[in-house]
């Protein structure tokens, strides 16, 4: 900077010193001393040519000193969009470049599927061939209701009608079907077996009987004839009892001659092997043999002196109800009872639906018996009807059936009571 001030300095004093001289030079020619020997400067003279450069000369050439002198120190190159472009709005384009470029790959593995919890499975023997009677078994398990609870339930038809109970006491099965005149005799013989759900609140069984069996009267005449059962039960209790009613006898069995005729009702009867059957399935078969050119007679046992009782219920072992299995149970029940209400709901839909999953019931016999059937279906499978265990295990008692009473606690159960 100190050498452009004096560039500065010479370009104004320049014209002055020039003028200086030109104005001395008559001095010096005048003067009539000699030139001093010590300057050796040679005589100037008017017609010397001095030339000055331009004042835009000076400016310049300042101006190129100081920028040499000047250091200006720029910021660092960055690659990549500027301040400004980092919040601009941008168009995705793809170049020519960017197709050619090699992408780089990222290995990855897809996230584990959710797994649900296992089901819980549960087996239940059935107390005969699938009919219209496990309608609410099989509407759950068709429309779902068993595996939105976590069950996984399975129905298995059994191979003589009086071993659901035998497995179900060897605990070789989870839960069986069977009838409150059934459970009371067992459990007085000292079966750990106890009722958890009711399926069908109303007596299904009755005694059927070849027609006709009437005399002149229009009585029944049973002396002498040959009568089945297709379980204990309907031994010991149900034909027992009714036919000492009807015959105004302590013993009815010791007049007639009664066998065990297993599955084998309707060909027994229509093969005239007996005169007549104890059945637990009153809207099936005498149809069912009117089909094939059998007349028939049916006695409901609530008409004959039996008090009313749950005609097809749920069991289970009462040493073995606690735990997962307990509360599984309770699952298993409430399914049973949204089941049963879609059913009452929809009982045109239910009769499709079980015709469609079991081919075997779609047949006209067994559609007649759907519409008298699904009435009688329990609203409230897990509740007890306290009064009536009581009253059907006094009757027992003073029949002479049973020797000693059994407790209701180890009878029946309500799984969806609230417990203090």
């Amino acid at each position: 900077m100190a050498r452009s001030y004096r560039w500065f300095a010479l370009r104004a004093l320049a014209p002055m010193a020039v003028s200086l001289t030109l104005t001395s030079l008559p001095l010096l020619a005048d003067s009539s001393s000699e030139p001093s020997e010590a300057l050796d400067v040679p005589p100037l003279s008017l017609e010397t040519d001095v030339s000055l450069p331009p004042p835009a000369f000076y400016r310049a050439e300042a101006l190129a000193q100081d920028e040499a002198t000047q250091h200006v120190q720029l910021p660092p190159l960055v690659v990549g969009p500027s301040f400004i472009e980092l919040f601009l709005p941008q168009e995705s384009t793809v170049t020519d470049d960017a197709e050619g470029a090699e992408i780089p790959s990222v290995a990855s593995t897809p996230a584990e599927p959710i797994v649900p919890p296992p089901l819980f499975p549960l087996e239940i023997t059935l107390d005969w061939y699938l009919n219209p009677q496990h309608a609410a078994l099989l509407v759950a398990r068709e429309k779902g209701m068993f595996v939105r609870r976590g069950l996984d339930v399975s129905l298995v038809s059994p191979a003589d009608p009086n071993v659901p109970a035998k497995l179900l006491a060897a605990g070789r099965t989870d839960l069986a079907l069977g009838r409150q005149p059934q459970l009371h005799l067992l459990v007085n013989k000292g079966l750990p077996l106890i009722r958890v759900a009711t399926l069908i609140g109303t007596p299904m069984a009755g005694l059927l009987l070849r027609a006709p069996l009437a005399d002149d009267n229009g009585e029944l005449n049973l002396e002498g004839v040959h009568l089945g059962y297709t379980d204990l039960d309907g031994r010991d209790i149900l034909l027992s009892r009714l036919l000492a009613n009807v015959l105004t006898l302590e013993k009815g069995l010791d007049l007639v001659d009664a066998r065990d005729v297993h599955y084998s009702a309707r060909d027994t009867i229509r093969e005239g092997v007996v005169d007549g059957v104890m059945i637990n399935h009153r809207y099936l078969l005498p149809r069912q043999l009117l089909d094939e050119g059998v007349a028939s007679h049916f006695l409901g046992v609530e008409e004959h002196g039996i008090p009313s009782h749950d005609g097809l219920i749920l069991m289970a072992n009462r040493d073995k109800l606690n735990g997962n299995k307990r509360e599984a149970i309770r699952a298993l029940v409430a399914a049973i009872e949204e089941a049963t209400l879609w059913i009452l709901n929809h009982p045109e839909q239910a009769w499709e639906l079980l015709s469609a999953s079991e081919p075997a019931l779609d047949d006209p016999a067994t559609r007649e018996a759907w519409s008298q059937v699904f009435p009688r279906l329990s609203l409230q499978p897990a509740a007890v009807d306290h009064g009536r265990y009581h009253r059907f295990e006094q009757y027992l008692l003073e029949a002479g059936v049973l020797e000693t009473t059994s407790p209701l606690e180890r009878l029946a159960i309500d799984l969806g009571a609230i417990t203090p």
